[in-house]
């Protein structure tokens, strides 16, 4: 099993390298068809990496424009026999649209322990909501993790900041 999440976790990668490259949080995030999770060549129902600065929509990431390819895939708002892949823990937000999709399991590159949906909140094991999703950590984590690291120090190097909340802004943009 664990080849089938590295190739689709690759596939995720190359979606953050491509949002890396556009100036975005380098996060990709694909959904597949769990009906075959033995084999690499399940039906990918969604791809996107991040694009809040592209389309100026602070909700434009991976994980919420890749449920919207799938759930329009499928013809179903219920993603309940989908595995979703993506590079970076999803956020509050984005683990709050999986658990409403009712996606079943989630593989993470790598976590986010500052703001991540379930390590600091725990959204997919949480007693109070109506579904719960199993997940897996750390599928690729190191080249997950990289391009991470690589994006916000050439950001850096090349005269930007951070902003109050840790995210890495323009200083000349925002000024």
């Amino acid at each position: 099993m664990s080849a089938v999440h590295e190739h689709y976790m690759t596939m995720a990668l190359q979606l953050a390298q491509t949002a890396a490259e556009e100036g975005e949080t380098p996060t990709g995030c694909v959904i597949i068809d769990g009906h075959s999770t033995a084999r690499t060549e399940s039906p990918v129902l969604g791809r996107a990496y991040n694009q809040v600065e592209l389309l100026r929509d602070p909700t434009a990431h991976a994980e919420m424009l890749a449920i919207t390819q799938a759930t329009e895939a499928l013809d179903d708002w219920r993603l309940t026999n989908t595995i979703l892949y993506v590079t970076k823990e999803p956020c509050t937000m984005c683990a709050g649209a999986i658990v409403l999709a009712r996606v079943p399991l989630v593989v993470m590159g790598v976590a986010d322990a500052e703001r991540g949906g379930h390590s600091v909140f725990s959204i997919f094991k949480h007693p109070n909501l109506n579904h719960r999703c199993e997940y897996i950590c750390g599928v690729l984590e190191a080249p997950c993790l990289a391009i991470l690291q690589d994006f916000f120090q050439n950001r850096r190097a090349a005269g930007s900041d951070l902003n109050d909340t840790g995210r890495v802004v323009d200083a000349e943009r925002d000024r």
